[in-house]
C-alpha cells in the first residue's frame, strides 16, 4: 500500500456556493450533497436541497459510496431560542471501496477548512442519520 494519500483540492464553484450558503437568509433546514470526481480528483457539487430532513438525505445517499454534506439545521434550543448551526457530516458507509474511502478521508479536512466548518461529524451506518442523533451531537456545542 502506498503511503502517498491523495488529497483532492475543492471545485472553485463548490467553494463559492458554500460561501453563500454559510450566510444564507432562508429558515428553513437546507443542504449540500457532495462526491469526489475520482478522475479529475476534485471535490464537486452532486444536490442542492431545500427544506429537507436528514431522513430524507439519507434516501438521497448511495448505499456503499461516501459523500460529504453540509447541513443547515434550524435548531430550537430548550429555552426557545433558535439558532442555525451549519454541520459538516461525512457519510463513509461500511462496504465502500477501500480507496474511495481512503480519497474521502483524505480530503475530508481540505473541505471543511475550505468551508471555514467547525461542527463536524461522521456516519458510518446511514441509518444513524436522523434528527435525534444530529442533536445528540450538536448538544456537545452548547
Amino acid at each position: 500500500m502506498s503511503s502517498s494519500l491523495v488529497v483532492c483540492e475543492v471545485d472553485a464553484s463548490l467553494q463559492e456556493k458554500l460561501k453563500k450558503f454559510r450566510f444564507r437568509k432562508e429558515t428553513n433546514n437546507a443542504a449540500i450533497l457532495m462526491k469526489i470526481d475520482m478522475e479529475k480528483q476534485l471535490v464537486i457539487l452532486e444536490e442542492e436541497f431545500e427544506n429537507i430532513t436528514l431522513e430524507e438525505i439519507r434516501e438521497e445517499l448511495p448505499e456503499r459510496q461516501p459523500r460529504f454534506i453540509v447541513y443547515s439545521y434550524k435548531l430550537t434550543h430548550g429555552d426557545g431560542r433558535i439558532s442555525y448551526p451549519l454541520c459538516f457530516i461525512f457519510s463513509s458507509p461500511v462496504g465502500c471501496k477501500p480507496e474511495q474511502q481512503m480519497m474521502y478521508a483524505g480530503s475530508k479536512n481540505r473541505l471543511v477548512q475550505s468551508a471555514d466548518l467547525t461542527k463536524i461529524f461522521e456516519v458510518r451506518n446511514p441509518d444513524d442519520l436522523t434528527e435525534d442523533w444530529l442533536k445528540e451531537k450538536l448538544s456537545f456545542f452548547r
